[in-house]
């Protein structure tokens, strides 16, 4: 056991330490979903500025060919038979009138843009969250593995002294025998949390973009602060500004939007469209030119119900965007209420799980004690040597349940409710 203690230390020393912001900045460089949603907020952006672009810009097109024709064929440059044609145009399009298309696209692209916003605001919080949630599963480990030893530890001395007394006759073999069944469970304990240690130490390397394992340095053992709002006031906050909130009125926006837009196939469309173009046997031709102005106007009457499909689904998005944005709402009492009492619960753990301790090695010293003494029998022992290590374990779950907590309830308001928190 020594010796696999001193392999643990020197692959730790090994291995490299990050703190929790620089994790929670590699994470978003590394977090396939943080990338699609940042990466959504420039392809909203520029639908944005095309729909902008649209209200303002015609649609420009410059195009030139040559031909080469096995007879001279009548060239409209020149206006003699040739061997070679070549032309070259520019056309413009403005679409003056489209049934109320633009807006309603001007429309969605902005409402595309806030839902992106708040999808990356969201992402970028749910990467902060399965970042420390990582972070401290390590620590964690750390701790439960550092219980282990010392459960391994104190088996080893109380099997020492129970062999003194059975060889001095003041107690039974059994006791002998209970203790290194308990060595033996000890052990086991120890080699389990010590594999949980390594799987979770690659976790946070695989999170951080190490292509091995990654060992955090250990944060501040204070206990969390209090939260600075009411249940009501964080349940106000998340549906006003929280980014699944924001994102859910965005998207019926845009749906609502879509809608208008599909309605547009009914309307007359309006447009003018200007073309120069240039005709002769080389490039660039100079030889002839022609310029023209059209405009158009144009009523969609029937295409198969083409358009009044796009309509349905357009109203289908809309609707369910609507259900969703209904439903997400009146779930977030309830998950705010989750997350804030999971936090409030945990924050009230760590003292009572820190008297439990003091208790669980009063009472280990006592009972160690009398069964050296030989006032105690062995199962009292054992009782309160498991005592202890729960008490330990309880009080390392207990302050890592309220970081958790604390990162979950964050993530639903899109913000650190501490100033001392890091930024992701």
């Amino acid at each position: 056991m020594l010796v696999l203690l001193l392999l643990q230390l020197a692959a730790a020393d090994s291995i490299p330490h990050i703190t929790l912001d620089e994790a929670l900045r590699r994470s978003a460089r590394h977090d396939p979903e943080y990338v699609a949603a940042s990466g959504a907020v420039g392809n909203a952006e520029w639908a944005r500025r095309a729909a902008r672009a649209s209200m303002f810009l015609p649609s420009v097109t410059a195009q030139s060919d040559a031909s080469r024709f096995s007879e001279p064929t009548f060239n409209l440059g020149t206006a003699t038979p040739q061997e070679v044609a070549v032309s070259a145009r520019i056309d413009a399009r403005y679409d003056l009138f489209l049934g109320g298309r633009k807006l309603a696209e001007l429309r969605r692209s902005r409402a595309e843009l806030a839902r992106a916003e708040a999808g990356e605001l969201e992402a970028r919080f749910g990467v902060s969250l399965r970042t420390e949630r990582d972070f401290y599963q390590v620590l964690a480990d750390e701790e439960l593995t550092r219980v282990a030893r010392e459960r391994v530890r104190r088996a080893e001395e109380q099997l020492v002294v129970a062999r003194a007394r059975v060889a001095s006759g003041a107690a039974v073999q059994t006791d002998s025998l209970q203790l290194r069944l308990e060595l033996s469970q000890a052990r086991v304990a120890l080699l389990e949390q010590s594999t949980a240690l390594r799987v979770s130490r690659l976790q946070l390397g695989r999170r951080v973009g190490f292509d091995g394992p990654a060992q955090p340095v250990a944060v501040d053992s204070l206990p969390p602060a209090a939260l600075p709002f009411t249940l009501a006031q964080a349940v106000a906050e998340a549906k006003d500004r929280g980014p699944t909130f924001v994102a859910a009125r965005a998207s019926e926006t845009a749906a609502e939007a879509f809608v208008r837009a599909q309605r547009g196939g009914y309307f007359p469309q309006l447009s003018i469209f200007a073309s120069s173009s240039a005709f002769d046997d080389r490039y660039f031709p100079q030889a002839t030119r022609r310029s023209s102005v059209t405009f158009s106007v144009a009523l969609p009457i029937w295409n198969n119900g083409q358009r009044e499909v796009a309509l349905e689904e357009a109203r289908v998005q809309r609707d369910v965007a609507r259900v969703r944005q209904r439903d997400i709402e009146r779930a977030a009492e309830r998950n705010l209420t989750e997350a804030y009492e999971a936090y409030s619960v945990a924050h009230a753990t760590i003292e009572l799980r820190r008297e439990a301790l003091v208790v669980a090695r009063e009472n280990y010293r006592v009972q160690d004690t009398r069964y050296k003494a030989g006032a105690a029998l062995i199962l009292d022992l054992l009782a309160a040597q498991e005592q202890l290590t729960q008490a330990e374990a309880n009080l390392v779950d207990a302050h890592f349940a309220a970081r958790l907590a604390l990162a979950e309830l964050e993530a639903i308001l899109g913000r650190r409710l501490f100033t001392d928190r890091i930024t992701p």
